[in-house]
């Protein structure tokens, strides 16, 4: 377990998440500020707010001007923002979801693992939650000690064993430990935020039309540099994603093997999920989950969230000395039949 965890950097891992979280809360408002640029811009181009009758010189300075009010508008709606996100992240992740939180008497097998594993490195319990989906899957949230959750899909606990299942609730924990799962929340609910208002606003425009957009000459120009701003802002929104970065895949399932001392298991869970984790869920928030589905090979793969399934086993096999036999193991925790992936 030494050489995996020096092959996957993990105290540096750690520390990156927080450089990382740090980053994403303070380009918020830059990004912020380039959208809402944009968004004045087309708004001009369409009629919607007043040109300055002169040159697009002119014009755009217009636009720069007006940011001298919207702006500090724009700021405080993003910290009332920040404030809801913070209390309310994980109401507004069960929503999006349909995550429903557990208690122990009513899944005393699934809660008693989760708690076993927690105690083992002096946490907290996180909550429990559920997803009633047959797709196999399973998340971490939160943002500080106290606040945290596991939440993991029917299906997954119907098809997995109990070895199985418990590798994916240290997989999760891991995430928690390695301050990943914060990370997560970040870039979903508080940065993500920004690119969901930002295409609802740009879409809507197209559908709206101003008197003024055929007096004014440099209107066509505007849209232009308009819309190119907006697929800047919308690249900037990519690289958040992209600053997330997939080592901590490798570095969870690592943690889960550490915590378990069964990679066999881990290997065999993976195998099962792949391939049957589709979630319905916003793109911000798939980042979160054991896997994606989303993601793609070749060169949107440059785009994923998670490493493919496939080298995540290999190093398991390389460093963790796991075997991929596939073997299926024995009975799932909680009953049901375990249906081959294909």
């Amino acid at each position: 377990m030494a050489v995996f965890g020096q092959a996957v950097g993990l105290k540096t891992h750690i520390w990156q998440n927080n450089t990382r979280s740090a980053i994403l809360l303070a380009g918020f408002p830059v990004l912020l500020v380039l959208i809402l640029f944009g968004i004045q811009v087309l708004m001009m181009g369409f009629g919607l707010l007043p040109n300055s009758g002169g040159g697009l010189d002119q014009d755009l300075a217009r636009a720069a001007s007006m940011l001298g009010w919207t702006v500090p508008t724009a700021l405080v709606v993003a910290a009332i923002w920040f404030v809801i996100a913070y209390f309310g992240n994980q109401t507004m992740i069960d929503a999006m979801t349909g995550a429903r939180k557990v208690e122990r008497r009513v899944e005393p097998d699934l809660y008693n693992l989760l708690e076993n594993l927690a105690i083992s490195r002096g946490l907290r319990t996180p909550t429990l939650r559920i997803i009633e989906s047959p797709s196999l899957n399973a998340y971490a949230s939160g943002l500080h000690e106290g606040n945290y959750s596991v939440t993991v899909t029917r299906g997954l606990m119907q098809t997995l064993s109990r070895d199985e299942m418990e590798c994916v609730l240290a997989h999760e924990l891991t995430h928690v430990i390695n301050k990943d799962v914060r990370t997560m929340v970040i870039a979903s609910i508080f940065a993500g935020i920004i690119s969901v208002i930002a295409e609802l606003v740009f879409r809507s425009l197209f559908y709206m039309r101003g008197g003024r957009s055929r007096d004014n000459k440099n209107a066509m120009p505007l849209i232009l540099i308009g819309l190119a701003i907006g697929v800047i802002g919308f690249g900037l929104a990519a690289a958040i994603r992209m600053t997330l970065s997939r080592t901590r895949e490798y570095v969870a399932d690592a943690g889960a093997v550490e915590l378990t001392k069964n990679p066999d298991a881990m290997i065999s869970a993976l195998r099962k999920v792949s391939g049957q984790s589709k979630i319905e869920a916003p793109d911000e928030l798939r980042g979160m989950f054991l896997d994606n589905t989303a993601d793609k090979a070749g060169f949107a793969g440059l785009f994923a969230t998670h490493p493919p399934i496939e080298k995540r086993i290999a190093a398991l096999v390389k460093f963790a000395g796991g075997r991929d036999d596939g073997s299926w193991g024995p009975t799932p925790l909680t009953g049901g039949t375990a249906v081959p992936t294909t």
